[in-house]
């Protein structure tokens, strides 16, 4: 049994951070995802843990890195403007391979935008914010419990795979109060870590599954974490275009092909579908109520719930569109969801956008109205 509680998204993500192990915490304040800061600062120094606040948001994405360098299990937050600052050291922990997760509080964009109103616009920032090709798991839940249970698994991802994490929720879900059960404790991951003597150690070693043993900085393995394209040893090679070639490769698979460990998705109504909402985030409520509506209409709708929005689950949407006629695509921004559900139905089923950026949810009847 665990302990029931009344809490909103924000404190939900600390919880699971904590959970998970998260013993380290860098940031800097951002509306709306200033509350994870707060949390973690009073709830990290009773349990061993360290907080600290930095002078931005660049800083405070490099000291991750470093704590995470150093063996901890590490968390860093934002929101819109601090989440695009972040982007050059997203690539860093990318090809250097440290674990690392953070929680992305969308709003309303580009800039100061609306900074105190929900969207969904950071989707494709996720995905491409960073400059060049690499991995990227990223998460969406749409509940209290899911902002706990996905902070959970973020961090697991994050150690299992040695790369970066992000949880991408939203200004609604940070301030949303719901009853939540923190269990008494929840299954954790580690990285990986070496088990030969210090002489025969590869930082980035080839696997067979893709993920090097990592020694923690300071435990007698000397190593270079590098940010430059390198062989095992962490070192420029002789044949660069080779070795990046090898290691991009690596990176991206490491993660693809284990798509089944990363993709998690929930279905309901799907039997007699004709019609699917496909839908991640806060929106997903919306879509949900609207498909209970539709049904009580007797139309045949389906409904389709993605926690995992990147790697994108090709297999999942391919599957929908073999039976369905249509799917209809609820985000909050102008399209950048839906967009990748037309490329991979590819003409099989009619795609519908509905799309809203004026920092409020969309309402049921709105989608309703599409499914129509």
């Amino acid at each position: 049994m665990g302990k029931v509680t009344v809490i909103s998204g924000n404190e939900a993500c600390v919880e699971g951070a904590l959970a998970a192990g998260v013993r380290f915490f860098a940031g800097y304040p951002i509306t709306p995802s200033t509350p994870i800061a707060e949390g973690m600062s009073r709830r990290l120094p009773p349990i061993g843990g360290k907080f600290i606040q930095m002078e931005d948001e660049i800083a405070s994405m490099n000291c991750i890195i470093g704590a995470s360098l150093a063996g901890l299990k590490v968390l860093g937050a934002t929101s819109g403007p601090g989440f695009s600052l972040k982007e050059e050291s997203f690539g860093v922990a990318m090809l250097m391979e440290v674990p690392c997760t953070v929680i992305d509080v969308m709003r309303v964009g580009p800039s100061t935008g609306m900074a105190t109103m929900p969207a969904q616009g950071d989707i494709m920032a996720a995905r491409w914010g960073t400059h060049g090709d690499h991995p990227v798991i990223a998460l969406a839940p749409s509940s209290v419990r899911e902002c706990f249970e996905l902070t959970v698994k973020a961090v697991n991802l994050a150690e299992r795979f040695r790369t970066l994490v992000f949880v991408l929720t939203d200004a609604i879900l940070a301030s949303l109060l719901e009853r939540v059960e923190i269990p008494d404790s929840v299954e954790t991951v580690n990285r990986p870590r070496p088990t030969v003597p210090p002489a025969q150690y590869k930082p980035y070693q080839i696997t067979p599954d893709g993920v090097p043993p990592m020694a923690d900085f300071g435990a007698g393995y000397h190593w270079y974490a590098s940010s430059n394209m390198h062989d095992e040893r962490g070192f420029l090679a002789t044949d660069q275009h080779a070795v990046a070639w090898t290691l991009a490769q690596r990176l991206r698979d490491k993660i693809l092909k284990h798509k089944d460990e990363v993709t998690f998705y929930s279905t309901e109504w799907m039997d007699d579908a004709e019609v699917v909402v496909y839908a991640f985030g806060s929106t997903a409520r919306s879509a949900r109520a609207a498909v209970k509506m539709a049904r009580a209409k007797g139309i045949k709708a389906g409904f389709v719930k993605t926690q995992t929005i990147w790697p994108f689950p090709e297999e999942l949407v391919s599957k929908i569109a073999e039976k369905a006629r249509t799917i209809v695509v609820p985000e909050m921004n102008m399209g950048q969801m839906v967009e990748k559900v037309r490329e991979v139905v590819c003409g099989r089923a009619k795609v519908v956008s509905v799309a809203r950026v004026d920092g409020i949810l969309i309402p049921p009847a709105e989608i309703l109205e599409a499914i129509k």
